[in-house]
């Protein structure tokens, strides 16, 4: 009889490992340990005490629902990850899992076949929640992916940030008696009367004008922060995008006359000063001390900037009151912006490892599961209300429809305005409900994580709901074959130029030679490979 009962457990195990290997939500019969490169945040990613990246809450559900754990090979942030990443890659010793942070390494790994084609885990493993989040993006996100109609990678989303809002003290305005901005030229003369009227306490004209990063637009990239993209808007240009011409011909924005009248204009600004003069001198971190310490009242920055620099700033001084306005690019009062590449990283397995839907699990729990049905998860609301950064997740990604900003914001909206409960929102809604909700019962002595989750969720997503905006679509993310070799030099000729033209030390006309330059050094071939890859 005890063959027989080792035959049904071993029925039971063959039956139950099936299930887990086919299924999203299926549970692995023992406890299945897989090897992670583990791409990690600051500050330990703001994780509670005592916790790791081996053991919190998000490591917890993952065990408890399918019987998984991470045993991270090497934890790295940034450019440290990136450095361990092409290690693994050249000693061809991979971990099970990783993310892949750059589109060449991906192709790379593809070529060498060195990862786990992942078609069949997609098609089982996938939760029909996630598959409509990726349809979202049109194909435009997985077939970044798709190598020879394989999925070979399951990429993050960067959901659709919209148009940079211009961030201003507000209480500076109102000690100036000035008006909200509507136009550039409105935005221009409030920096202005800031540096000369000195509502800081700075010390007349120590004020500090616009901030800028020395990228001085935010490219193809998630962050555009402290970038100068809406004043290029302001003239139709869009640098370091790939967009139509009004002839309907794809042409590459930064060599566009539109831009060398922009150019004109920011040159005007750094000359008064109403763009920081320094600004060729400072990190993001000397950026972010300005703003902090009340010596700069302006700055570019997506609907997030309350988490990030502003949250510290209302943190250090209550009395600053930080305010969001979008600024009009067209006569008729509405505002341009190129979209943003709608992938961020790339979750690869290792060829040969024996499960590797365990990846698509993991993301159908996190993101669908966790979020959708787990309402009641405490430890992971508490994540949200704490700014636990997503590099606490085993897999350091992020997956939302592309419009969901628009959708938290119109949840919210709706238990404010009474039609739903807060019942009815789903886990990483109600996290920040609670804390909005919070902030609006005790506005005067709320805390500046409250603060920041309604100027971000609320106050910023308003204006971008209400906003007349045009959307100018980026048309190419990837890499073209003479890009391999020729981009960064054209990059760096870019850069340079702009840069030159911006502080005066190169008169307007080095546009001129900048573009005849750029075209002949590789521009015509790649400007006509990309028009080849966008039909």
């Amino acid at each position: 009889p005890s063959n027989t009962s080792k035959a049904t457990t071993d029925a039971e195990y063959e039956s139950a490992m099936h299930i887990a290997e086919t299924t999203p939500l299926g549970r692995y019969p023992e406890q299945l340990t897989y090897t992670l490169g583990k791409l990690s945040g600051a500050n330990n990613s703001n994780l509670p005490q005592g916790e790791t990246y081996e053991n919190n809450a998000y490591t917890q559900i993952l065990n408890e629902i399918l019987n998984v754990q991470n045993q991270d090979i090497f934890e790295a942030a940034d450019n440290q990850y990136d450095d361990n990443v092409s290690m693994v890659i050249a000693q061809k010793d991979l971990p099970d899992v990783m993310i892949v942070q750059d589109m060449d390494e991906l192709q790379y790994l593809v070529e060498n076949d060195m990862i786990e084609d992942l078609t069949d885990s997609y098609n089982n493993c996938m939760s029909e929640t996630i598959k409509n989040i990726y349809k979202s993006y049109g194909s435009s996100i997985m077939d970044v992916v798709t190598f020879d109609d394989r999925i070979m990678a399951i990429p993050e989303t960067n959901i659709s940030d919209g148009p940079n809002l211009i961030w201003l003290r507000k209480d500076w305005m109102d000690k100036l008696g000035l008006e909200a901005p509507r136009t550039l030229s409105d935005a221009e003369e409030i920096i202005r009367q800031f540096i000369e009227k000195d509502p800081g306490n700075n010390g007349v004209g120590s004020t500090v004008g616009l901030v800028a990063d020395t990228s001085l637009c935010g490219g193809c990239g998630y962050s555009s922060e402290y970038t100068l993209d809406i004043v290029f808007a302001a003239y139709g240009a869009f640098p370091k995008q790939w967009i139509k011409d009004e002839d309907g011909k794809v042409v590459y924005g930064s060599v566009q006359p539109e831009a060398k009248k922009a150019l004109e204009h920011i040159h005007e600004m750094y000359e008064e000063g109403i763009l920081d003069r320094n600004f060729l001198m400072r990190t993001s971190s000397n950026i972010i001390e300005l703003i902090v310490n009340g010596q700069c009242g302006s700055f570019f920055g997506p609907w997030w900037a309350p988490n990030n620099p502003l949250m510290d700033a209302v943190a250090a001084d209550p009395t600053a009151k930080w305010e969001p306005y979008l600024l009009a690019t067209e006569e008729n009062g509405s505002t341009s912006y190129h979209t943003q590449v709608p992938y961020g990283n790339f979750v690869v397995v290792r060829k040969g490892y024996e499960h590797p839907e365990i990846v698509c699990k993991i993301i159908s729990v996190l993101f669908d599961y966790v979020r959708y049905e787990d309402k009641d998860n405490q430890a992971i609301k508490d994540y949200y209300k704490l700014n636990v950064d997503p590099t606490a997740r085993p897999l350091a990604m992020n997956v939302d429809y592309n419009n969901a900003l628009q959708i938290c914001y119109g949840e919210l909206n709706h238990v404010f305005s009474g039609i739903r409960q807060p019942d009815d929102l789903n886990l990483l809604e109600q996290s920040y409900y609670e804390a909005c909700d919070s902030y609006l019962k005790n506005e005067d002595n709320a805390s500046s994580e409250d603060w920041a989750a309604y100027t971000s969720r609320i106050t910023a997503c308003k204006i971008l709901n209400d906003a007349r905006t045009n959307k100018v679509e980026s048309l190419y993310f990837g890499e073209t074959e003479t890009m391999v070799s020729d981009w960064w030099h054209l990059e760096n000729l870019e850069s340079n130029t702009y840069l030159k033209i911006v502080t005066g030390e190169a008169d307007l006309d080095e546009f001129d030679s900048f573009v005849d330059n750029w075209y002949k050094s590789g521009g015509t071939t790649i400007t006509d490979e990309v028009r080849r890859e966008c039909r």
